[in-house]
This record gives structure tokens, sequence and C-alpha cells, in this order.
């Protein structure tokens, strides 16, 4: 456990940093630094920056309300690491967050990173919360540091299976993954919704993140006379693998879970994205508590449409502010035991942890490519009615 200060008395340099003008406060206001682990570099990095570019408006939020801590003016400031979307990497962005003193981190962004970064942040005592790792091991480490604000993959596989055979009535079901954690386990867990719902699953392929020809796996695949395909992948992903999938003349619907929907796929995937359907963690943006307000937001200020976890990155980042300011503390021990017990409306919906850290009544929402636009097509799970959320 470290024993280093949180925060530190701010300089001017700072202040300007932050966008607050000399004298804003009658006191110069103390620095409280919020991490933001990322891939900011690399083939990820349009996503790393949407989770940035989310933080830094719940920094930019929060700073507009003139925090207080003990009676004192506080400032937050986002520090931002590099993790290029790679677990070594990623452990050492994690100490240097922790060498730097920030109260807590909004990160990582795939679950091959958090898990082995969240070592790091139990072993110095801070919270992690990730907006967007959803296999189910990162909260399954034991560590009382780790939290989740999107659901895991063990009910987008559940919800996706049963999707895949009740819905879509498909009776032969191959299965493509890209053996990475969050791949492999969506895929595993996929396969595990089918035939819990009776599904049978005739062949499981392998990739990987790196895949752009994908004609070997899909030509076994047509030889099994699949009716549908389920990738465990992202968007970069499935874009050429739709359309390879209409090159040979492959028939069967692409469905996926986390990670497709985005305009990235859209544009990659043109015309040959038609029909394509994926389950994606949360609300859709325009069903969210905050969900509009939240993207007119961000168009003013990024003048660019959401990516795609941007929203979850500002409830990660609110959520950590709103621990501070119910324990008036920045003492690491105090912000974890608030975070276990706290209840609050976030932008994308009600905020609340179980024993593990996952996010409590997570939601789901499916989606299908129609008219080059993602249409949602239902809601599934959330819970209760969420709380009306406040920017």
């Amino acid at each position: 456990m470290r024993n280093a200060a949180s925060f530190f008395v701010a300089p001017l340099a700072a202040l300007l940093t932050a966008g607050l003008a000399p004298g804003a406060y009658a006191q110069s206001p103390q620095v409280v630094l919020i991490g933001l682990a990322a891939p900011l570099t690399g083939a990820s990095a349009r996503i790393g920056k949407d989770l940035q570019n989310g933080a830094q408006l719940a920094i930019d939020d929060a700073n507009s309300k003139h925090p207080t801590l003990h009676g004192q003016p506080i400032v937050y400031q986002l520090v931002a690491a590099d993790d290029q979307s790679d677990p070594r990497t990623a452990v050492a962005v994690a100490q240097q967050l922790v060498d730097k003193h920030v109260i807590g981190v909004v990160g990582h962004w795939n679950t091959g990173c958090s898990v082995p970064a969240s070592r790091i942040y139990h072993d110095a005592g801070i919270p992690e919360i990730a907006p967007a790792s959803t296999g189910h091991q990162y909260t399954l480490q034991g560590y009382d540091t780790a939290f989740r604000i999107m659901g895991h993959d063990d009910g987008s596989g559940a919800y996706t299976g049963a999707y895949a055979v009740k819905t879509l009535k498909a009776k032969r079901i191959a299965v493509i993954d890209d053996q990475t954690s969050f791949g492999a386990g969506l895929a595993t867990q996929f396969i595990k919704g089918v035939q819990n719902n009776g599904g049978t699953v005739v062949d499981h392929e392998y990739v990987t993140d790196k895949t752009t020809d994908f004609s070997g796996v899909l030509t076994a695949i047509k030889a099994k006379h699949a009716d549908l395909i389920f990738l465990g992948g992202i968007d970069v992903e499935a874009a050429p693998l739709v359309r390879r999938m209409h090159q040979l003349q492959i028939h069967a619907p692409l469905l996926g879970a986390g990670g497709f929907v985005s305009q990235t796929f859209l544009n990659l995937a043109g015309a040959d994205g038609e029909g394509v359907t994926a389950l994606e963690p949360g609300r859709p943006l325009q069903r969210m508590p905050g969900g509009p307000a939240f993207d007119a937001q961000y168009r003013a200020r990024y003048h660019a449409p959401i990516e795609l976890h941007a929203p979850f990155a500002y409830d990660a980042a609110t959520t950590l502010i709103a621990a501070v300011q119910q324990t008036d503390s920045t003492e690491p021990a105090k912000l974890v035991k608030a975070l276990h017990t706290l209840d609050r409306p976030g932008i994308t919906g009600t905020i609340a942890f179980d024993a593990q850290g996952n996010l409590e009544n997570p939601a789901y929402t499916i989606y299908e490519v129609r008219g080059g636009k993602w249409a949602v097509v239902d809601v599934l799970g959330g819970g209760a009615a969420a709380k009306t959320a406040s920017n």
C-alpha cells in the first residue's frame, strides 16, 4: 500500500491546462489526479481517444461545479497513459499511473490489459473502473479494487446464444474467435448460450486479431453448411469477414457481441454490412438517461460522433469523483469502500456494483445494420428503470 499524498498544490501551469483562469478561486486549488489507461496509438487508437474524450468531459463537468475537499477548493485533472492495447505495456502503464499518485483509474479498454494491470492497482490499493473490459475473469480475481461499468461476457454470451437459436432460428451455427481474452471468452460463453437453448454448433474456427484474409476459415465453414456465423472479435475484424462472406456467396448472417457497433464497422463494411446483427453491452445512446445530452455535448466539443464507449468512460470518471465527494477524501481505502456501496444515476444508467465489482442489472442491446446504419432491435436486461442523470 502506498503512503504518498494523493494530490498536490497546483502550479499556475496546471490550472491553465485544466482550463481555469488565475483567480478563479480565492486560493490556489489542489489538483486531484485521475488516471486514464487506453490504447492511444496503434490500430485501436480511435477507441482509446474516444474513451479519453469521454473521461475528459467528466473532468470538465466536475471542475465547472468548483468542487472542494475538506472545505478547500480542488481541481480534477486527467492523466492519460497509452497502453497500446498490449498486456505487457498495460502493466508498465499501470505502475506509471500509480507512481504519479492518481486516486483511481478509468481503464483499461480491453480485458487482456485490465486483467494484468488490475494486480498493480490492487497492490497500490487504488480503484480501477473499466469502461469496456467485458471479460468476466477481470472481476473474478478477488480484487476489491476492480470494477466495471458495463455488463460482462457471460451475460453477452447467454443473451446472444439465446437470440441466435430462438429469434434467428439458426440450426447449424459456426463460431470464429480471434483468440484474444475478449474474443475467446465471448465465443466460449456464446457456445454455452447456444447449447443451453438447444442449438447446435457445427464448427469452431480460430483466427487472430491481426487476420485480414478469412478465406480459409470461411471455406471450412461453408463446407459445414452453417446457417449463422458468430464472430468473437471486434469491428475491424468483422468488416473484412463479412465482405469475404459475400464474395464466397455465404448467405448465413453474421452475428457478434460487443465491439461491432461502431461507425468504423459501417465505413469499412459498406453495403456488405447490411443485415449484420450484434449485441452490445449497455443501452443505445438515445435511450440512456443522459445519452442525448451527452451526445450533443460530445459533438459540440469534439466535432465528431461518439465512436463506441465514451459514455461509459464518462460514467467511470464521474463515479470516481462521486466517491471523492461522498467520502470527502482521496484516501484509496475510503474510495474503494465507497464504490462498493455507491448507488448513483449515471448517463448510461444506474451505477451500482455487486460484491465482485460488476455492474448490477446491466442492460444489453441488439442492433442490426439497416440502410447503412445501426438500428436498435431490442433492449435486454437492465433491471428497473434507470434513474435520471444530470450532467
